[in-house]
């Protein structure tokens, strides 16, 4: 028996979700210490209660995920308005190198979802839905591809799979990701640009979402103008959605909302000399991301992911064990074996298992323990929200073409 929760009381369980995360997060030393995100604290005692629910009950709850959708697209729009020309140019090389170290994740993780659904005696193209598919590219990839998959590939359930991957994703680039930078951080004996230990000040020019429980005071006329630039993004990304289907440079609501805040954002600065003002977007964003993990986790099935077949939990646990190897031989040596490295492993875990919320979330975990990293907070969210959408579509084209 389904349950159908609407808009409003999605939106009031998600707002409880938060706080019994963050209440969790305050009393329980061993998530302070593991710096798991409250959301994710939050939302996996919530998919537990559903869970206990459907097996004692056979009541399934389920979730309005409209307002998830709003609230991503609402993150998106943050980080696109928050991204300047001269924000950009500080990423620099850093950026390149670090959109280098994702793309030949990419190739590895793709390599061994193929090789382990070869040797466990699956057609190899499910390896590619516990790959990139669904851990680097999230649910919207998942549906999308899983669709591709089942109609022109015949791998009958693909979409099924892809969005259980995609959940089990989501939570465990939440899991592993703090953990890992804290290691790092400890192992390393490295140091936040404060070095106590405790919470930064939050300066002119730091970068959105790094200190998410600062006070920013706003006014009601700031509110009223962030509230008018969101949704100039939002009727770009819907117009730019529609205009692109079936054509070449079709891309994903989210990515045309990210690039609409850019585009917005650089035309009030450097066009109409306009003073955006970050701080509200800061509040927006942070709501945004925070809302829309809270949903995600909320709307987790356990029991689906019960059902997965015994050879696809084998590789989705190998391909936990491989990206957290990658995060902490490969990308932290490449990205310079400091505290920004050990902030971006965090990230590189959100995105490369699940999405850049989760990406963000980790970091700001991190931040809120050790200090401010600008480099990171500058890097992945234009990394993980738009450069790796397009590397993991022609990615996933190439390993279809050869194992399809």
């Amino acid at each position: 028996m389904a349950i159908q929760f609407g808009t409003y009381y999605t939106l009031i369980f998600a707002a409880v979700v938060l706080l019994v995360g963050k209440f969790l997060v305050q009393r329980i030393r061993w998530l302070r210490e593991f710096n798991i995100p409250e959301p994710v604290a939050g939302g996996l005692v919530a998919a537990l209660i559903s869970w206990g629910l459907n097996a004692t009950t056979g009541v399934q709850p389920s979730f309005d995920t409209s307002l998830q959708t709003a609230f991503m697209l609402v993150f998106f729009s943050s980080i696109g308005l928050s991204a300047n020309f001269a924000k950009l140019r500080e990423g620099g090389m850093g950026l390149i190198v670090f959109l280098l170290v994702v793309m030949v994740f990419i190739v590895v993780q793709n390599s061994v979802g193929v090789a382990l659904a070869s040797a466990l005696g699956l057609d190899p193209l499910i390896g590619l839905i516990a790959g990139s598919i669904t851990l680097v590219g999230g649910h919207g990839t998942a549906g999308a591809w899983g669709e591709v998959l089942e109609n022109q590939h015949g791998i009958r359930g693909a979409i099924t799979l892809g969005i259980a991957c995609a959940t089990f994703g989501l939570v465990i680039g939440g899991l592993i990701g703090g953990p890992l930078a804290k290691a790092l951080i400890q192992r390393n004996d490295l140091r936040g640009p404060q070095g106590d230990g405790t919470h930064g000040a939050l300066e002119a020019g730091t970068p959105n979402f790094e200190f998410p429980h600062k006070t920013r005071l706003i006014t009601a006329d700031a509110t009223i103008e962030t509230l008018a630039l969101f949704a100039g993004c939002l009727a770009f990304a819907e117009f730019m959605t529609h205009f692109t289907a079936g054509t070449a440079v079709q891309l994903p609501t989210f990515v045309w909302a990210l690039g609409g805040g850019v585009l917005i954002r650089n035309a009030l600065d450097y066009v109409f000399n306009f003073e955006v003002f970050d701080r509200a977007i800061d509040v927006f964003g942070n709501a945004g991301l925070s809302i829309y993990l809270a949903i995600a986790l909320l709307s987790l099935k356990l029991w689906e992911l019960a059902g997965l077949a015994g050879p696809l939990v084998i590789i989705l646990g190998v391909q936990t064990l491989v990206m957290a190897a990658y995060a902490g031989f490969i990308t932290f040596r490449v990205m310079g074996r400091n505290y920004d490295a050990a902030v971006l492993c965090a990230g590189h875990c959100g995105f490369g298992m699940g999405a850049t919320p989760t990406a963000v979330a980790n970091m700001q975990a991190i931040t809120n323990q050790y200090g401010a990293s600008h480099k990171a907070f500058l890097i992945v969210p234009m990394v993980g929200a738009f450069f790796i959408d397009l590397v993991n579509a022609v990615a996933i084209q190439v390993f279809i073409k050869f194992f399809g």
